[in-house]
């Protein structure tokens, strides 16, 4: 596997899908991914079940509970908490049964701890991701939480060799100082790049297992990503068309440096035209040459996704991406095979 958890050229998903059931979801995952399964995530569910809860439920020695606003920060554990760690116990269990005797990469996914501090108030009021010391905490408490939940789901599927995804889709706008405070008017002053770096790394510092960081917005801070300790990045390709030079220097020098990229190429809501699958292997080729790498020699480092979470995909399309996605892969192999 040339150092990497997973196979060449393979393919897995984001994690939220669009369904209700905890062992359909389940069932539908181990089926259509079967070289690379994830645990669902399904925030149809209701509070607790979304990507903010879930990993909110993880926290150690810090509690929330939800208000109108969102989750906020408490002095003691509640019923919305429970509940989250409710959901999460429920979804391992049905992971557990349908991975019974399954023995390969198996990812589990939680929001990053940048994320979770620009979307958790603290106690007082405001968001966390505004006070430097309450950053701190929350990425340390955190990554105690996430160290414990990847050691649970290596126990609930012992064969797996567990990759954990933080999903940090709020990172850029973290660096940025795009945060809007609660009345709407202004933002929280920009957490800066060395420190950035240091959060995510104590998270990915702390458990044994490879780390990919999930981003779907424009402008991936791929030297955060990289600088942190994580092995890839997962990224929307689409939104590369547009992005500057300088970006695409960047990640460039990324990858020369070791790290490995996940292009999201599967649309995550059902298009007008789907693409082919050799369609999509073809734009992952392309991404390749753009950074001025041999696909072939890269087929190590690519795993092929969902450009984002499918939560709010129809049902149908969301098995037909994962479909999409593991023949996607096989397409980029032949691809690369033929010399494409």
């Amino acid at each position: 596997m040339d150092g990497y958890a997973w196979a060449p050229a393979t393919a897995t998903g984001i994690g939220s899908l669009p369904f209700e059931d905890r062992d359909e979801a389940a069932r539908i995952v181990v089926g259509e991914l079967p070289d690379f399964p994830h645990l669902p995530e399904l925030p149809g569910r209701g509070a607790g079940a979304d990507l903010i809860g879930r990993a909110a439920s993880l926290l150690v020695d810090l509690h929330v509970d939800l208000q109108p606003a969102g989750w906020r920060l408490v002095g003691r554990p509640g019923a919305d908490e429970r509940r989250a760690a409710s959901f999460l116990g429920a979804d391992l269990d049905a992971l557990e049964i349908a991975a019974y005797g399954y023995e390969g990469p198996l990812k589990v996914q939680v929001a990053g701890p940048l994320t979770l501090a620009a979307s958790v108030e603290l106690n007082r009021g405001g968001a966390l991701v505004s006070d430097g010391g309450a950053r701190r905490d929350l990425a340390a408490s955190l990554a105690e939480g996430i160290s414990g939940f990847v050691a649970e789901a290596s126990r609930r599927v012992p064969g797996a060799a567990v990759v954990l995804q933080l999903d940090e889709p709020s990172l850029p706008a973290v660096l940025s100082g795009s945060i809007p405070t609660a009345s709407g008017f202004g933002r929280f002053r920009a957490v800066d790049t060395a420190e950035a770096s240091g959060l995510v790394g104590a998270v990915v510092s702390a458990v044994d297992v490879p780390v990919v960081v999930h981003c779907c917005a424009p402008s991936v801070p791929v030297e955060v990503v990289r600088s942190a300790g994580a092995v890839a990045v997962s990224l929307d390709v689409a939104l590369l068309a547009s992005a500057p030079s300088s970006e695409l220097d960047t990640l460039a020098a990324a990858v020369d440096a070791g790290l490995a990229v996940w292009p999201g190429v599967v649309p995550s809501l059902r298009p007008s035209t789907p693409p082919t699958d050799r369609e999509l292997a073809q734009r992952i080729v392309g991404l390749w040459r753009r950074l001025d790498q041999d696909p072939a020699a890269m087929a190590a480092r690519t795993v092929v996704t969902p450009s984002c979470g499918l939560a709010g995909a129809d049902p149908a399309w969301a098995r037909r991406a994962y479909t999409l996605a593991r023949t996607t892969a096989r397409a980029f192999a032949d691809l690369i095979a033929e010399g494409s």
